[in-house]
């Protein structure tokens, strides 16, 4: 560990935070920028003498809650943070997985009117979607978080009366591949609460995905066509694909018809129709 490099950075962003970002009156009399160091420990949850240590380059390793308490206190950005481990040579747990998506994966969405797209987080909770997805699947603005998760769909209902999630053929095939995703991004965040509860609720509630999920395989072929059942335009078969956004460990979900067929007539169909009119399948 770089004691005198962690004193140094520790110092510095210590010297840069006013006492009115932190919440806290300014006083009177203040000689350096910034805030104390009790005031840092304060509003870190740990001592002032060890952080005074770790600001003297006396102190030994801090402890992962100790940084995540200085990191909460000095108000670090993400790059800061991990800055910050590095020093300390304490490993960075990897957060939940992200529900942000990037601006330009919305414009990108919003510039396909006649392809079904959305984005799901590593948990396949759908997070971001374009008309034609809400047309052809369900308008999701009106679901909860926990409906919008097509694990849950799948293995949890609702479904509609042939059994089908959002009137669509390729489910058993759909619920082995986000099944074995779901054990990779487990792996990826192992202490992250929502993805613990949702494999609690799938394990609790679905037979099926306790079969599944025992089989501990980490690989399965995706679903790579699908035929939905609408109830206004008929039968719409789409090839699918899904491309990966590596920095935010999200996928973006792209149904597409063959050009000139049936099924991509009835998708140009829906776009003109919009969502306002449509009743969604799996209702």
């Amino acid at each position: 560990m770089d004691k005198a490099e962690l004193a140094a950075f520790l110092r510095s962003r210590r010297e840069r935070i006013t006492p009115a970002q932190a919440g806290l009156p300014a006083g009177r009399r203040r000689r350096t920028p910034g805030l104390r160091r009790e005031e840092v420990a304060q509003l870190g949850y740990i001592s002032t003498e060890y952080y005074t240590r770790l600001e003297q380059a006396r102190a030994p390793h801090p402890s992962s809650e100790v940084l995540a308490g200085i990191a909460r206190a000095l108000r670090l950005s993400d790059a800061e943070r991990n800055y910050l481990h590095q020093l300390a040579e304490v490993p960075l747990a990897p957060p939940g997985p992200s529900r942000v998506v990037r601006q330009s994966i919305l414009d990108l969405i919003d510039r396909l009117p006649t392809t079904v797209a959305m984005v799901l987080s590593a948990t396949y909770e759908v997070i971001a979607w374009n008309p034609l997805a809400a047309a052809l699947l369900e308008d999701f603005s009106q679901r909860s978080r926990q409906d919008r998760n097509l694990l849950r769909r799948v293995f949890l209902g609702p479904r509609s009366a042939d059994g089908k999630v959002f009137g669509a053929s390729g489910d058993k095939e759909f619920a082995v591949h986000a099944t074995n995703y779901l054990r990779a991004t487990a792996a990826r965040y192992p202490d992250d609460p929502e993805v613990r509860e949702l494999i609690g609720d799938l394990l609790a509630g679905s037979p099926r995905f306790a079969e599944l999920w025992a089989a501990h395989d980490v690989a399965a072929e995706p679903t790579l066509c699908k035929t939905f059942d609408h109830p206004l335009v008929g039968s719409i078969t789409v090839n699918c694909d899904a491309l990966a956004i590596p920095d935010r460990d999200q996928q973006l979900i792209l149904y597409t018809a063959t050009p000139g067929s049936p099924s991509e007539e009835a998708l140009r169909l829906l776009a003109v129709i919009g969502t306002q009119e449509l009743s969604p399948a799996a209702e």
